[in-house]
């Protein structure tokens, strides 16, 4: 496969996840928090930027991008069934940055502090690991190992750029 092709291939397959992380920001402001506030040893569980909102809009954000590329170009196989796998990517993507968000506190980061790999990284593994376990025949079909390292280093460097633009455009508080 030729390497812009793959490129091309890795951000069409990983919109509806790219989606719902970067709706998650815009739709979860002013939200409850997830964890209601709670601690866990002594630190919130997974913090004040984690809401109902946040997971649910972003969750919502992304599977309607997988929708409408099912309408335009299915990577996700034929109607019913191509409408799952775009909702794992993207709730599984903000199960995944949830993770990151608990093991962050867990290690003392605070919240809105930078995690390198961990904030670029958490939301592709929850997105992929759920997928795989709900979709396992059309994941392990759709995504190639050279299609894997594609995503995984281009979500950086996307990622890098999507909260530096957010940044810019005061939906975020920081640039990471």
């Amino acid at each position: 496969m030729q390497t812009l092709e793959l490129i091309g291939r890795a951000i069409y397959l990983m919109l509806p996840a790219y989606m719902a992380n970067m709706s998650a920001v815009v739709t979860g402001k002013g939200g409850k928090p997830i964890d209601k506030g709670k601690e866990w040893r002594g630190k919130l569980i997974f913090g004040r930027g984690k809401t109902w909102r946040g997971l649910v809009g972003g969750s919502i954000a992304g599977w309607i991008v997988g929708i409408i590329m099912v309408a335009i170009h299915s990577p996700f196989g034929e109607l019913p069934q191509a409408l799952l796998p775009p909702f794992m990517l993207s709730f599984g993507a903000l199960l995944g940055d949830l993770g990151g968000s608990f093991i962050k506190r867990r290690i003392g980061i605070e919240r809105g502090k930078p995690a390198p790999i961990l904030d670029q990284l958490d939301f592709v593994a929850g997105s992929l690991v759920l997928t795989l376990l709900v979709c396992h025949d059309w994941f392990t079909e759709a995504v190639t190992v050279d299609l894997l390292a594609a995503i995984l280093i281009l979500t950086p460097i996307l990622h890098f750029l999507a909260n530096y633009s957010a940044y810019k455009l005061k939906l975020k508080d920081v640039p990471w």
